[in-house]
């Protein structure tokens, strides 16, 4: 994931396709430091099953940051809102929220 040119995060996983936005982190007991999932479209997302916490950030369909969820612990639900497109969800504290910028697009390369 990129920001005006900085690498935010070096490794995304996309899941595009029903089957694997409905899987998503599910069955993994962690998620590597750096790493991420994208799971697009999405404007919502539970964390039933889950084995770990996630900071969650919703994206626009022009890939601006919309809501930025942290520490979602797991058994639980969150809603991006009217404007959320997709998710990218990632291990609670494994990214520095600092370094985003709101309202900027992202891109992922």
């Amino acid at each position: 994931m990129l920001q005006q040119g900085r690498v935010l995060l070096p490794a995304v996983l996309v899941a595009d396709r029903a089957t694997e936005r409905m899987r998503g982190l599910l069955g993994r007991d962690s998620l590597s430091p750096g790493s991420a999932m994208l799971l697009a479209p999405c404007g919502s997302l539970h964390t039933l099953g889950m084995q770990f916490a996630l900071d969650v950030i919703y994206f626009d369909a022009v890939w601006r940051v919309v809501k930025i969820v942290c520490n979602l612990p797991p058994w639980r639900c969150s809603v991006g809102g009217w404007r959320a497109h997709a998710a990218l969800e990632m291990q609670s504290g494994g990214f520095e929220f600092a370094s985003l910028q709101p309202d900027l697009p992202v891109a992922f390369d």
